[in-house]
């Protein structure tokens, strides 16, 4: 439990990083439009983009400390404006796919699957399966649904159908804007604008006059995905402390405003630290063999949970078992060994600082120990 914990919180604090990381380049790309220009050296990490002195991104560090303070503040306030930026958000896509549909030049789809399931390009793993462990990373979110549970109403019907329909919907949209945008620009041209990619559909169909709208809604749309992600890692933390995992200080509620205060900007400063400085592409890998890995041992649990506790009830019940867990964990190794031993080392290397932590602290606190 500890394990999955401590990989949680990579996923959430890191992908909340690596997303900001995303929005400061659709922000930075709206203020170019508006004739406003944030020197080249504070828009980026060190070593984003080849070729370009890059030392900090400063808007990114800032986004993440608005809206760790936008939480800090109370649920009430936090769902009020993640509702209305979907809203605004989903509908920036669809203007987006009505307007560039109509461009779409099927050769470009040819060949549809150039570099096969796996094979190595210019010294670098290509195809179907290491994109697969990347591209992870867009669905990375939606267990993060049922870090609210406390806090939902009827939570056993509730959660399973907002997580169901958040992967079934996202999943659709994925496949029509992946479609749309590499059937207007081809998928090689995209390497020249890893900062703002659907910008480079809109100047390609000549529609610059959309490229503020879509921006803003890029923006929106990775801003509710940065809140979500943050909100979740807070409600990690504070239920780790209160298990006895962690220190009291991520556990305490804020009597004014409802919420683990101190814990959540003690993660929320730490993020947005990591998306001022660390590299978009390390973030990204590594939040990814974190969160799969956190997948193995949910699939595992469902298994030694229904053979030890058969008559045990459960608000949703995982169809298919034992095929469903069993496949889920082959698929979740099969995305890992996508990744790049760089990746591994340092997956590793945050392993045995949570297993450290534990047995240095947590093991040692932990409430379920009083019980027995």
């Amino acid at each position: 439990a500890f394990i999955i914990g401590w990989d949680l919180i990579l996923e959430y604090a890191l992908s909340a990083a690596t997303v900001s990381a995303g929005w400061s380049g659709y922000f930075v790309n709206l203020l170019d439009n508006l004739g406003i220009h944030i020197p080249t050296i504070l828009t980026a990490a060190v070593g984003t983009t080849p070729g370009v002195t890059t030392v900090f991104n400063l808007p990114a560090f800032i986004i993440v400390l608005v809206i760790t303070w936008i939480i800090s503040n109370g649920i009430t306030q936090t769902k009020g404006t993640n509702d209305t930026m979907v809203i605004i958000k989903l509908a920036v896509i669809v203007l987006f796919i009505i307007c560039t549909v109509w461009f779409i030049k099927p050769q470009n789809w040819h060949p549809f699957n150039p570099f096969g399931l796996y094979s190595y390009h210019n010294g670098t793993a290509t195809g179907i399966i290491p994109a697969a462990s990347i591209v992870f990373f867009s669905f990375i979110g939606f267990d993060a649904v049922s870090s609210s549970a406390e806090e939902t109403i009827n939570p056993s019907k509730t959660l399973p159908r907002g997580i169901l329909l958040s992967l079934v919907i996202s999943t659709i949209l994925y496949i029509i804007m992946t479609l749309i945008m590499t059937g207007v620009v081809p998928f090689k041209l995209f390497s020249k604008y890893l900062n703002a990619p659907v910008v480079a559909v809109l100047a390609k169909t000549g529609q610059t006059w959309l490229s503020i709208i879509v921006s803003i809604g890029a923006i929106l749309g990775m801003t509710t995905v940065i809140l979500v992600q943050l909100y979740g890692q807070s409600r990690i933390s504070y239920s780790m402390s209160r298990d006895g995992l962690f220190p009291k200080f991520f556990g305490d509620v804020d009597k004014k405003h409802q919420t683990p205060f101190k814990g959540t900007w003690f993660f929320g400063i730490i993020t947005a630290i990591a998306g001022g400085f660390i590299n978009l592409n390390i973030l990204s890998e590594l939040v990814n063999i974190g969160t799969l890995t956190a997948f193995i041992l949910v699939s595992a649990g469902v298994l030694w949970m229904r053979h030890s506790q058969p008559g045990l009830h459960r608000g949703f019940k995982v169809p298919g078992v034992p095929f469903t867990p069993i496949i889920a964990i082959i698929f979740c190794l099969v995305l890992i060994a996508g990744l790049n031993w760089e990746t591994w080392l340092r997956f590793v290397i945050w392993l045995i600082i949570g297993l450290c932590f534990y047995f240095g602290y947590g093991g040692k606190h932990a409430t379920i120990n009083s019980k027995y």
